[in-house]
């Protein structure tokens, strides 16, 4: 069965000229981004993010909680060589039990990165980590943002809200919770005049990411690890976005002047089948172990691009190959 391409419903962008016509997207562009906070920032998409940003010359305010999500010195290795960076300056705080106003003030730009993640644990006693750090930590720093903040708040969310396709009903828990975060930024959007933009992002990938994730599980089993858990058949399918498409996009979201939803993926669906070919081509054979299909699951998922690259010029640029390879290459990845 096809990957099914999850449109935008009309309430996602309620506003055509929120879209810049195509050509005019330079016109419409506000100057760079000079002073950047980014929340969850010793993540792995937290961490890439500042790395780009300052490449990019912008100054990083970095907060993250450190929570023991997973461990917590993967976390603070990603933070090793951003630390060293005088553009950069970290701040080890919980978003609901801090002032943000001081933190936030005069920033060009919010990156809202912070939150729990999970689709399979958000069905258990998880699910009140999820409440808290997906939709209370999103109201206390969009509260913050509008008196303090001056520019786009760009709200990470997930491909979870979308569910079963032409639902527009999410499938698990998580994505429950992540869509609350969405409506949330819109309402903050119409209420305050907060330039929010959530960013549906399709199975981000890549170095440094946490070793509970898809990639690094099947490199891990090709370097002798524990055998990956291959749930159902294989054939279902996932958008797999490299890590480096997915900051680009963001900084460029955050730069654009657009307001409202985007999905954010690779652009060619794959089955786990294929994903499990890319690693063992690059790492050698995985060994496997068969599972039923978990509950929550959403078996075909496709990202729509069309309002990314029309918005703000969105195309992933890596393959699924050269991305694969690059995580292999990645001290530790692979054993």
């Amino acid at each position: 069965m096809p990957a099914a391409r999850h449109r935008l419903a009309p309430e996602d962008i309620s506003h055509a000229d929120r879209l810049p016509p195509p050509g005019n997207r330079r016109a419409r562009r506000r100057e760079a981004v000079m002073r950047a906070v980014v929340t969850g920032a010793a993540g792995f998409l937290g961490s890439h993010l500042c790395a780009h940003l300052l490449a990019a010359g912008d100054t990083v305010v970095a907060v993250d909680a450190l929570t023991d999500s997973y461990d917590v010195a993967l976390k603070e290795r990603n933070l090793r060589d951003l630390t060293r960076r005088p553009a950069f300056s970290f701040h080890h705080a919980d978003l609901l039990d801090t002032d943000l106003g001081p933190l936030l003030e005069g920033a060009h730009a919010v990156y809202h990165l912070a939150g729990e993640s999970g689709v399979r644990p958000s069905w258990g006693t998880t699910f009140e980590l999820c409440v808290r750090r997906n939709i209370l930590a999103t109201q206390v720093l969009l509260e913050a943002a509008r008196s303090s903040a001056s520019g786009a708040f760009v709200h990470a969310s997930s491909s979870a809200v979308h569910g079963v396709a032409g639902s527009h009903t999410p499938a698990s828990p998580y994505g429950v919770t992540k869509l609350a975060a969405e409506h949330l930024c819109e309402l903050y959007r119409t209420a305050y005049g907060v330039p929010t933009l959530s960013l549906r992002l399709f199975s981000v990938y890549g170095p440094r990411q946490r070793p509970d994730t898809v990639f690094a599980r099947l490199l891990a089993a090709a370097a002798g690890g524990e055998p990956f858990p291959l749930h159902g058949d294989g054939e279902q399918t996932y958008d797999f976005l490299y890590v480096r498409d997915a900051v680009t996009a963001m900084r460029d979201a955050a730069c654009s002047g657009f307001t409202g939803v985007a999905d954010l993926g690779g652009g060619s669906p794959v089955s786990m089948n294929q994903a499990i070919a890319a690693v063992e081509n690059v790492a050698g054979p995985v060994k496997l172990v068969p599972r039923p299909a978990p509950p929550g699951g959403v078996h075909h998922m496709a990202a729509d691009l069309t309002v990314a690259s029309r918005a703000f010029g969105f195309r992933p640029r890596t393959s699924l190959g050269e991305g694969v390879a690059a995580m292999a290459a990645e001290p530790g990845e692979s054993g």
